[in-house]
Protein backbone atom coordinates (compact mmCIF):
# COMPACT_ATOMS: atom_id res chain seq x y z
CA UNK A 1 0.00 0.00 0.00
CA UNK A 2 1.31 3.35 -1.03
CA UNK A 3 1.32 6.64 1.27
CA UNK A 4 3.01 10.10 1.40
CA UNK A 5 5.67 10.41 3.93
CA UNK A 6 6.46 14.46 3.25
CA UNK A 7 6.88 15.45 -0.13
CA UNK A 8 7.08 11.72 -1.30
CA UNK A 9 4.86 8.50 -2.27
CA UNK A 10 6.92 5.84 -0.55
CA UNK A 11 6.06 2.11 -0.42
CA UNK A 12 5.85 0.28 2.75
CA UNK A 13 9.29 -0.15 3.54
CA UNK A 14 9.29 3.69 3.05
CA UNK A 15 10.89 3.58 -0.85
CA UNK A 16 10.33 6.62 -3.14
CA UNK A 17 8.03 5.86 -5.56
CA UNK A 18 7.13 8.46 -8.46
CA UNK A 19 4.14 7.77 -10.00
CA UNK A 20 4.57 8.16 -14.13
CA UNK A 21 2.14 7.39 -17.10
CA UNK A 22 -0.94 8.70 -18.91
CA UNK A 23 -4.57 9.22 -18.75
CA UNK A 24 -6.93 6.60 -20.20
CA UNK A 25 -8.99 8.96 -21.58
CA UNK A 26 -13.11 9.35 -23.07
CA UNK A 27 -13.88 5.59 -21.05
CA UNK A 28 -16.41 5.81 -17.64
CA UNK A 29 -18.02 8.83 -17.67
CA UNK A 30 -21.05 8.10 -17.85
CA UNK A 31 -22.40 4.29 -17.66
CA UNK A 32 -20.18 2.54 -18.45
CA UNK A 33 12.15 -1.08 -11.32
CA UNK A 34 14.09 0.66 -9.47
CA UNK A 35 17.13 2.57 -8.86
CA UNK A 36 19.88 2.34 -6.50
CA UNK A 37 18.20 4.97 -4.47
CA UNK A 38 14.91 2.44 -5.07
CA UNK A 39 12.95 5.14 -6.77
CA UNK A 40 10.58 3.36 -8.89
CA UNK A 41 9.08 5.53 -11.57
CA UNK A 42 5.60 3.70 -12.09
CA UNK A 43 3.42 4.16 -15.00
CA UNK A 44 0.44 6.12 -14.54
CA UNK A 45 -2.75 5.69 -17.19
CA UNK A 46 -5.67 7.52 -16.33
CA UNK A 47 -9.12 6.19 -17.38
CA UNK A 48 -11.17 8.73 -18.09
CA UNK A 49 -14.65 9.29 -18.54
CA UNK A 50 -16.40 9.76 -22.10
CA UNK A 51 -15.45 13.22 -23.26
CA UNK A 52 -16.23 14.34 -26.84
CA UNK A 53 -12.87 15.34 -28.30
CA UNK A 54 -11.58 12.08 -26.68
CA UNK A 55 -14.82 10.15 -28.50
CA UNK A 56 -16.17 11.86 -31.46
CA UNK A 57 -19.88 12.79 -30.20
CA UNK A 58 -20.68 16.72 -29.78
CA UNK A 59 -22.39 18.17 -26.37
CA UNK A 60 -22.14 15.92 -23.36
CA UNK A 61 -22.42 12.57 -22.59
CA UNK A 62 -25.75 12.26 -21.11
CA UNK A 63 -27.24 14.21 -24.39
CA UNK A 64 -25.54 11.22 -26.67
CA UNK A 65 -26.39 8.35 -24.50
CA UNK A 66 -30.24 10.09 -24.60
CA UNK A 67 -29.72 10.67 -28.82
CA UNK A 68 -28.51 7.08 -29.47
CA UNK A 69 -31.43 5.64 -27.06
CA UNK A 70 -33.93 7.17 -28.95
CA UNK A 71 -32.29 6.32 -32.97
CA UNK A 72 -31.40 3.02 -32.20
CA UNK A 73 -33.72 1.98 -29.16
CA UNK A 74 -32.22 0.98 -25.50
CA UNK A 75 -31.21 -2.41 -25.89
CA UNK A 76 -28.80 -1.74 -29.15
CA UNK A 77 -27.57 1.54 -27.20
CA UNK A 78 -26.71 0.17 -23.94
CA UNK A 79 -25.34 -2.99 -25.91
CA UNK A 80 -22.81 -0.22 -27.93
CA UNK A 81 -21.99 1.49 -25.11
CA UNK A 82 -21.14 -1.83 -23.15
CA UNK A 83 -19.20 -3.23 -26.32
CA UNK A 84 -17.06 0.28 -25.88
CA UNK A 85 -16.43 0.28 -22.50
CA UNK A 86 -14.70 -2.97 -22.66
CA UNK A 87 -12.94 -3.07 -25.34
CA UNK A 88 -11.80 0.52 -24.66
CA UNK A 89 -9.28 -1.01 -22.25
CA UNK A 90 -7.64 -4.39 -22.33
CA UNK A 91 -5.37 -7.00 -21.54
CA UNK A 92 -2.95 -6.09 -24.24
CA UNK A 93 -3.61 -2.25 -23.80
CA UNK A 94 -2.04 -3.06 -19.76
CA UNK A 95 0.27 -4.73 -21.43
CA UNK A 96 1.74 -2.27 -24.27
CA UNK A 97 1.28 0.24 -21.15
CA UNK A 98 3.94 -1.00 -19.38
CA UNK A 99 6.08 -1.77 -21.70
CA UNK A 100 6.93 1.56 -22.20
CA UNK A 101 7.97 2.08 -18.12
CA UNK A 102 5.01 3.25 -17.70
CA UNK A 103 3.11 2.48 -13.54
CA UNK A 104 -0.11 4.03 -12.75
CA UNK A 105 -3.49 4.48 -14.17
CA UNK A 106 -5.93 7.45 -12.89
CA UNK A 107 -9.11 5.99 -13.81
CA UNK A 108 -12.16 9.20 -14.25
CA UNK A 109 -15.07 8.00 -13.72
CA UNK A 110 -18.79 9.29 -14.03
CA UNK A 111 -21.18 9.24 -10.58
CA UNK A 112 -23.86 8.16 -13.11
CA UNK A 113 -22.30 4.58 -12.90
CA UNK A 114 -23.03 3.87 -9.57
CA UNK A 115 -25.99 6.37 -9.05
CA UNK A 116 -29.25 7.53 -11.12
CA UNK A 117 -30.21 11.00 -10.70
CA UNK A 118 -34.05 9.52 -9.91
CA UNK A 119 -33.36 6.75 -7.34
CA UNK A 120 -30.42 8.24 -5.33
CA UNK A 121 -28.34 7.01 -2.60
CA UNK A 122 -29.28 3.30 -4.02
CA UNK A 123 -25.86 1.68 -5.24
CA UNK A 124 -25.91 0.09 -8.49
CA UNK A 125 -23.43 -2.79 -7.81
CA UNK A 126 -23.06 -2.89 -12.20
CA UNK A 127 -20.93 0.34 -12.06
CA UNK A 128 -18.04 -1.82 -10.28
CA UNK A 129 -17.98 -3.95 -13.42
CA UNK A 130 -15.46 -2.60 -15.97
CA UNK A 131 -14.17 -0.49 -12.91
CA UNK A 132 -13.11 -3.82 -11.09
CA UNK A 133 -11.73 -5.25 -14.28
CA UNK A 134 -9.60 -2.86 -15.39
CA UNK A 135 -7.98 -2.18 -11.70
CA UNK A 136 -7.31 -5.50 -11.85
CA UNK A 137 -6.00 -5.94 -15.47
CA UNK A 138 -3.72 -3.56 -14.33
CA UNK A 139 -2.70 -4.87 -11.13
CA UNK A 140 -1.90 -8.03 -13.39
CA UNK A 141 0.75 -6.04 -14.95
CA UNK A 142 1.88 -4.18 -11.93
CA UNK A 143 0.14 -0.66 -12.28
CA UNK A 144 -1.40 1.13 -10.11
CA UNK A 145 -4.37 2.96 -10.54
CA UNK A 146 -5.97 6.34 -8.68
CA UNK A 147 -9.90 6.60 -8.36
CA UNK A 148 -11.16 9.82 -9.91
CA UNK A 149 -14.47 11.18 -9.80
CA UNK A 150 -14.54 13.08 -12.80
CA UNK A 151 -18.20 13.55 -12.94
CA UNK A 152 -19.91 14.50 -9.69
CA UNK A 153 -23.55 15.12 -8.86
CA UNK A 154 -24.68 18.82 -9.98
CA UNK A 155 -21.38 19.16 -11.97
CA UNK A 156 -18.40 20.17 -9.45
CA UNK A 157 -16.99 22.56 -12.01
CA UNK A 158 -18.05 24.67 -15.24
CA UNK A 159 -16.77 22.28 -18.05
CA UNK A 160 -18.64 20.13 -20.38
CA UNK A 161 -16.76 17.10 -19.02
CA UNK A 162 -19.04 18.04 -15.92
CA UNK A 163 -21.65 16.51 -17.86
CA UNK A 164 -24.73 18.67 -16.43
CA UNK A 165 -24.75 20.64 -19.82
CA UNK A 166 -24.42 23.96 -18.79
CA UNK A 167 -21.99 26.34 -17.51
CA UNK A 168 -22.66 26.38 -13.71
CA UNK A 169 -21.05 24.44 -10.85
CA UNK A 170 -24.41 23.85 -9.15
CA UNK A 171 -22.85 21.23 -7.13
CA UNK A 172 -21.25 24.46 -4.62
CA UNK A 173 -24.91 25.69 -4.00
CA UNK A 174 -27.12 22.31 -3.51
CA UNK A 175 -25.94 20.80 -0.12
CA UNK A 176 -27.77 17.18 -1.66
CA UNK A 177 -25.47 17.27 -4.49
CA UNK A 178 -22.71 16.90 -1.50
CA UNK A 179 -23.94 15.07 0.31
CA UNK A 180 -24.57 12.51 -2.42
CA UNK A 181 -20.88 12.39 -3.68
CA UNK A 182 -19.75 11.92 0.23
CA UNK A 183 -22.43 8.95 0.23
CA UNK A 184 -20.72 7.53 -3.13
CA UNK A 185 -16.77 7.61 -1.87
CA UNK A 186 -18.00 5.90 1.44
CA UNK A 187 -19.33 2.71 -1.00
CA UNK A 188 -16.20 3.51 -3.28
CA UNK A 189 -13.79 3.28 -0.58
CA UNK A 190 -15.24 0.21 1.45
CA UNK A 191 -15.32 -1.66 -2.21
CA UNK A 192 -11.22 -0.83 -2.33
CA UNK A 193 -10.12 -0.44 0.66
CA UNK A 194 -8.19 -3.85 0.87
CA UNK A 195 -6.76 -3.34 -3.00
CA UNK A 196 -2.54 -2.22 -2.81
CA UNK A 197 -3.10 -1.54 -6.35
CA UNK A 198 -4.85 1.51 -5.96
CA UNK A 199 -2.83 3.81 -5.29
CA UNK A 200 -5.62 6.33 -3.95
CA UNK A 201 -8.64 8.13 -4.05
CA UNK A 202 -8.90 11.55 -6.23
CA UNK A 203 -12.66 12.70 -4.98
CA UNK A 204 -13.42 15.43 -7.20
CA UNK A 205 -11.56 16.36 -10.53
CA UNK A 206 -11.11 20.40 -10.93
CA UNK A 207 -13.23 21.66 -9.02
CA UNK A 208 -14.31 25.38 -9.44
CA UNK A 209 -15.88 26.99 -6.78
CA UNK A 210 -16.46 30.42 -7.11
CA UNK A 211 -16.15 31.44 -3.45
CA UNK A 212 -12.91 29.65 -2.99
CA UNK A 213 -14.35 28.06 0.40
CA UNK A 214 -16.98 25.57 -0.02
CA UNK A 215 -14.40 23.62 -1.55
CA UNK A 216 -12.32 23.14 1.19
CA UNK A 217 -15.51 22.25 3.43
CA UNK A 218 -16.15 19.77 1.25
CA UNK A 219 -12.37 18.30 1.30
CA UNK A 220 -12.81 18.67 5.01
CA UNK A 221 -16.03 16.01 4.89
CA UNK A 222 -14.91 14.04 2.28
CA UNK A 223 -11.67 13.25 3.70
CA UNK A 224 -13.33 12.26 7.12
CA UNK A 225 -15.95 10.16 5.21
CA UNK A 226 -13.15 8.09 3.41
CA UNK A 227 -11.04 7.78 6.54
CA UNK A 228 -13.44 6.29 8.24
CA UNK A 229 -14.04 3.46 6.55
CA UNK A 230 -10.59 3.02 5.04
CA UNK A 231 -7.52 4.64 6.76
CA UNK A 232 -4.80 3.36 4.44
CA UNK A 233 -4.94 5.22 0.90
CA UNK A 234 -3.78 7.71 -0.37
CA UNK A 235 -6.17 11.01 -0.71
CA UNK A 236 -5.18 13.11 -3.82
CA UNK A 237 -6.92 17.02 -3.43
CA UNK A 238 -7.15 19.08 -6.12
CA UNK A 239 -6.50 22.31 -6.51
CA UNK A 240 -9.63 24.63 -7.12
CA UNK A 241 -10.42 26.52 -10.41
CA UNK A 242 -9.17 23.23 -12.47
CA UNK A 243 -6.22 22.05 -10.08
CA UNK A 244 -4.62 25.20 -10.02
CA UNK A 245 -5.04 27.75 -6.76
CA UNK A 246 -4.46 26.25 -3.13
CA UNK A 247 -4.25 29.62 -1.87
CA UNK A 248 -7.51 29.57 -0.08
CA UNK A 249 -7.07 26.43 1.89
CA UNK A 250 -5.66 28.07 5.43
CA UNK A 251 -4.37 25.64 7.90
CA UNK A 252 -6.52 22.83 6.84
CA UNK A 253 -3.99 20.42 5.40
CA UNK A 254 -2.81 20.21 8.85
CA UNK A 255 -5.88 17.76 9.55
CA UNK A 256 -5.20 15.74 6.75
CA UNK A 257 -3.11 12.46 6.76
CA UNK A 258 -1.84 10.81 4.19
CA UNK A 259 -2.73 13.69 1.26
CA UNK A 260 -1.36 14.57 -1.54
CA UNK A 261 -2.20 17.45 -3.48
CA UNK A 262 -2.90 17.39 -7.44
CA UNK A 263 -1.93 20.67 -9.57
CA UNK A 264 -3.06 20.25 -13.59
CA UNK A 265 -0.08 22.20 -15.62
CA UNK A 266 -1.19 22.28 -18.84
CA UNK A 267 1.25 24.54 -21.35
CA UNK A 268 -0.78 27.30 -23.47
CA UNK A 269 1.99 26.87 -25.69
CA UNK A 270 0.84 22.85 -26.56
CA UNK A 271 -2.53 23.92 -27.95
CA UNK A 272 -3.61 25.25 -31.20
CA UNK A 273 -4.75 29.25 -29.65
CA UNK A 274 -0.67 29.77 -28.15
CA UNK A 275 -0.02 32.81 -29.19
CA UNK A 276 3.52 32.30 -30.51
CA UNK A 277 5.05 29.07 -31.85
CA UNK A 278 7.21 27.44 -29.43
CA UNK A 279 11.24 27.46 -30.09
CA UNK A 280 12.57 26.91 -26.50
CA UNK A 281 13.77 29.71 -26.02
CA UNK A 282 15.14 30.79 -22.49
CA UNK A 283 12.14 33.34 -22.38
CA UNK A 284 9.59 30.65 -23.30
CA UNK A 285 11.07 28.15 -20.86
CA UNK A 286 11.36 30.98 -18.14
CA UNK A 287 7.53 31.38 -19.03
CA UNK A 288 6.96 27.60 -18.92
CA UNK A 289 8.32 27.27 -15.59
CA UNK A 290 6.67 30.08 -13.99
CA UNK A 291 3.72 28.70 -14.90
CA UNK A 292 4.19 25.65 -13.29
CA UNK A 293 6.10 26.68 -10.47
CA UNK A 294 3.32 29.17 -9.67
CA UNK A 295 0.76 26.44 -9.59
CA UNK A 296 2.92 24.35 -6.56
CA UNK A 297 4.62 27.48 -4.93
CA UNK A 298 1.66 26.79 -1.76
CA UNK A 299 2.07 23.62 -1.25
CA UNK A 300 6.39 23.83 -1.39
CA UNK A 301 6.18 26.19 0.86
CA UNK A 302 4.18 23.93 3.37
CA UNK A 303 6.05 21.33 2.35
CA UNK A 304 3.55 18.82 0.72
CA UNK A 305 3.41 16.20 -1.79
CA UNK A 306 2.45 17.22 -5.16
CA UNK A 307 1.13 15.19 -8.14
CA UNK A 308 0.54 15.99 -11.90
CA UNK A 309 -2.55 14.85 -12.21
CA UNK A 310 -3.06 16.06 -15.69
CA UNK A 311 -1.22 17.73 -18.26
CA UNK A 312 0.21 17.27 -22.21
CA UNK A 313 -0.10 19.12 -25.29
CA UNK A 314 -2.29 18.43 -28.17
CA UNK A 315 -1.62 17.36 -31.75
CA UNK A 316 -2.26 17.70 -35.20
CA UNK A 317 -4.01 15.41 -38.07
CA UNK A 318 -3.29 15.03 -41.32
CA UNK A 319 -7.36 14.69 -42.59
CA UNK A 320 -7.58 17.98 -40.87
CA UNK A 321 -3.87 19.81 -40.58
CA UNK A 322 -2.34 17.88 -44.23
CA UNK A 323 1.25 18.50 -45.02
CA UNK A 324 1.61 20.68 -41.58
CA UNK A 325 0.87 18.16 -39.51
CA UNK A 326 4.69 16.68 -39.04
CA UNK A 327 5.79 20.18 -38.17
CA UNK A 328 3.52 21.34 -35.65
CA UNK A 329 3.52 18.03 -33.91
CA UNK A 330 7.45 18.00 -34.10
CA UNK A 331 6.67 21.68 -32.13
CA UNK A 332 4.25 19.73 -29.42
CA UNK A 333 6.76 17.12 -28.49
CA UNK A 334 9.49 19.75 -28.27
CA UNK A 335 6.92 21.15 -25.73
CA UNK A 336 6.31 17.92 -23.87
CA UNK A 337 10.07 17.07 -23.68
CA UNK A 338 10.48 20.77 -21.98
CA UNK A 339 7.88 20.22 -19.47
CA UNK A 340 9.37 16.75 -18.48
CA UNK A 341 12.80 18.14 -17.94
CA UNK A 342 10.90 20.65 -15.41
CA UNK A 343 9.02 17.40 -13.53
CA UNK A 344 11.97 15.58 -13.26
CA UNK A 345 14.34 17.91 -11.57
CA UNK A 346 11.73 17.67 -9.00
CA UNK A 347 10.75 14.23 -9.08
CA UNK A 348 7.31 14.87 -9.99
CA UNK A 349 4.70 12.09 -10.10
CA UNK A 350 2.63 12.60 -12.95
CA UNK A 351 0.17 11.46 -14.87
CA UNK A 352 -0.64 12.66 -18.62
CA UNK A 353 -3.47 13.25 -20.49
CA UNK A 354 -4.31 10.77 -22.29
CA UNK A 355 -3.86 7.41 -23.19
CA UNK A 356 -6.72 6.48 -26.03
CA UNK A 357 -8.85 8.86 -28.59
CA UNK A 358 -9.42 9.08 -31.91
CA UNK A 359 -6.37 10.84 -32.88
CA UNK A 360 -6.31 14.42 -31.13
CA UNK A 361 -4.00 13.65 -28.00
CA UNK A 362 -3.56 10.33 -27.28
CA UNK A 363 -0.81 8.19 -27.08
CA UNK A 364 -2.24 5.86 -29.36
CA UNK A 365 -5.48 5.96 -31.52
CA UNK A 366 -8.05 4.73 -33.41
CA UNK A 367 -7.44 4.23 -37.19
CA UNK A 368 -9.04 6.41 -39.68
CA UNK A 369 -9.56 3.07 -41.31
CA UNK A 370 -11.74 1.67 -38.85
CA UNK A 371 -15.59 1.18 -38.69
CA UNK A 372 -16.61 4.04 -36.06
CA UNK A 373 -13.91 6.44 -38.00
CA UNK A 374 -14.82 5.84 -41.92
CA UNK A 375 -18.82 5.74 -39.85
CA UNK A 376 -18.09 9.41 -38.70
CA UNK A 377 -15.31 10.78 -41.26
CA UNK A 378 -17.76 13.62 -42.23
CA UNK A 379 -18.98 14.17 -38.99
CA UNK A 380 -15.95 14.81 -37.30
CA UNK A 381 -14.65 16.57 -40.29
CA UNK A 382 -17.39 19.14 -39.51
CA UNK A 383 -17.49 18.81 -36.12
CA UNK A 384 -13.79 19.87 -36.42
CA UNK A 385 -14.46 23.01 -38.82
CA UNK A 386 -16.93 24.16 -36.62
CA UNK A 387 -14.80 24.09 -33.61
CA UNK A 388 -17.81 23.05 -31.38
CA UNK A 389 -15.50 20.93 -28.64
CA UNK A 390 -14.35 23.22 -26.06
CA UNK A 391 -10.85 21.80 -25.61
CA UNK A 392 -8.14 22.80 -27.50
CA UNK A 393 -10.59 23.68 -30.57
CA UNK A 394 -9.43 25.73 -33.59
CA UNK A 395 -11.93 28.17 -34.29
CA UNK A 396 -9.99 29.22 -37.08
CA UNK A 397 -12.83 28.76 -39.47
CA UNK A 398 -15.37 30.10 -37.79
CA UNK A 399 -13.65 32.96 -35.44
CA UNK A 400 -15.39 35.81 -37.71
CA UNK A 401 -19.03 34.25 -36.68
CA UNK A 402 -18.35 35.19 -33.18
CA UNK A 403 -16.47 38.16 -33.31
CA UNK A 404 -19.50 40.60 -33.54
CA UNK A 405 -21.15 38.67 -30.65
CA UNK A 406 -17.67 39.22 -28.73
CA UNK A 407 -17.74 42.71 -29.97
CA UNK A 408 -21.46 43.47 -29.07
CA UNK A 409 -20.10 42.37 -25.47
CA UNK A 410 -17.15 44.45 -25.03
CA UNK A 411 -19.22 47.22 -26.08
CA UNK A 412 -21.69 47.10 -24.02
CA UNK A 413 -20.58 45.71 -20.51
CA UNK A 414 -18.41 47.78 -18.67
CA UNK A 415 -15.19 46.51 -18.14
CA UNK A 416 -15.34 46.12 -13.88
CA UNK A 417 -18.27 43.78 -15.12
CA UNK A 418 -16.26 41.39 -17.20
CA UNK A 419 -14.13 39.52 -15.15
CA UNK A 420 -16.90 36.45 -14.19
CA UNK A 421 -15.48 33.60 -12.36
CA UNK A 422 -13.37 31.63 -13.28
CA UNK A 423 -11.79 34.50 -15.30
CA UNK A 424 -8.43 34.73 -15.74
CA UNK A 425 -8.40 31.28 -16.64
CA UNK A 426 -11.64 31.76 -19.09
CA UNK A 427 -11.36 34.86 -20.70
CA UNK A 428 -14.59 36.94 -22.32
CA UNK A 429 -13.80 35.10 -25.44
CA UNK A 430 -13.53 31.41 -23.81
CA UNK A 431 -16.81 32.36 -22.35
CA UNK A 432 -18.52 33.38 -25.29
CA UNK A 433 -17.36 30.32 -27.48
CA UNK A 434 -18.31 28.09 -24.57
CA UNK A 435 -21.94 29.15 -24.77
CA UNK A 436 -22.31 29.80 -27.79
CA UNK A 437 -20.19 26.98 -29.91
CA UNK A 438 -19.41 24.55 -27.12
CA UNK A 439 -23.01 24.55 -25.85
CA UNK A 440 -25.40 26.11 -28.06
CA UNK A 441 -24.30 24.62 -31.77
CA UNK A 442 -23.56 21.12 -30.20
CA UNK A 443 -26.67 20.62 -29.26
CA UNK A 444 -27.87 20.87 -33.00
CA UNK A 445 -25.21 18.25 -33.71
CA UNK A 446 -26.50 15.70 -31.26
CA UNK A 447 -29.02 13.97 -32.60
CA UNK A 448 -27.16 14.08 -36.03
CA UNK A 449 -24.11 12.09 -34.26
CA UNK A 450 -26.52 9.58 -32.88
CA UNK A 451 -28.90 9.16 -36.15
CA UNK A 452 -25.52 7.53 -38.14
CA UNK A 453 -26.39 4.17 -36.16
CA UNK A 454 -29.56 3.86 -37.27
CA UNK A 455 -30.49 0.65 -39.03
CA UNK A 456 -27.08 -1.23 -37.52
CA UNK A 457 -27.49 -4.79 -36.18
CA UNK A 458 -25.81 -5.86 -32.82
CA UNK A 459 -22.84 -7.31 -35.10
CA UNK A 460 -22.59 -4.07 -36.80
CA UNK A 461 -22.81 -2.26 -33.55
CA UNK A 462 -20.02 -4.58 -32.05
CA UNK A 463 -17.67 -3.92 -34.72
CA UNK A 464 -18.09 -0.46 -35.01
CA UNK A 465 -17.11 -0.28 -31.13
CA UNK A 466 -14.60 -2.74 -31.88
CA UNK A 467 -12.89 0.36 -33.80
CA UNK A 468 -11.11 1.07 -30.38
CA UNK A 469 -9.41 -2.16 -29.56
CA UNK A 470 -5.69 -1.72 -29.08
CA UNK A 471 -5.03 -3.61 -32.34
CA UNK A 472 -7.08 -1.05 -34.19
CA UNK A 473 -5.29 1.53 -32.87
CA UNK A 474 -2.07 3.24 -34.55
CA UNK A 475 0.53 4.62 -31.70
CA UNK A 476 1.45 8.08 -31.37
CA UNK A 477 5.50 7.18 -31.60
CA UNK A 478 7.08 9.87 -31.08
CA UNK A 479 5.12 10.67 -27.77
CA UNK A 480 5.51 7.39 -26.55
CA UNK A 481 9.38 7.99 -27.28
CA UNK A 482 9.55 10.87 -25.14
CA UNK A 483 7.67 9.23 -22.51
CA UNK A 484 9.66 5.93 -22.50
CA UNK A 485 12.66 8.10 -22.22
CA UNK A 486 11.67 10.19 -19.09
CA UNK A 487 9.68 6.96 -17.52
CA UNK A 488 13.13 6.66 -15.32
CA UNK A 489 14.74 9.63 -15.50
CA UNK A 490 15.45 11.23 -12.63
CA UNK A 491 17.99 13.76 -12.06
Amino acid sequence: MLKVSGTKIVDDEGNEVVLRGAGLGGWMKYVWSCSIVRLCAIPTLHLSSMENFISGYPGCEFQIRHALTEAIGEEKSEFFFDKFLEYFFMDADAKFFRTLGLNCIRLPFNYHHFEDDMNPRVLKESGFKHLDRVIELCAQHEIYTILDLHTAPGGQNTGWHSDHGGHLANFWVHKDFQDRTLWLWEKLAEHYKSNKWVAGYNPLNEPTDSAHTRVVEFYKKVHSTIRAVDPSHIIFFDGNTWAQDFSHFGDAYKNWDNTAYSIHDYSPFGFPASHEPYEGTEAQKQRMQSTYQGKREWLDERGLCVWNGEWGPVYARKQYEGERTDEINKIRYHVLKDQLGLYNKDRLSWSIWLYKDIGFQGMVYVSTSTPYMTLLRDFLAKKHRLAVDQWGADDTAVRHIYKPLIDHVLEEVPLQYREIYPHPVWRLPDRVALLSRNILVSEFLVKEWADHFVGKNLEELDEIAGSFRFEACEKREGLNKVLTDNATAVV
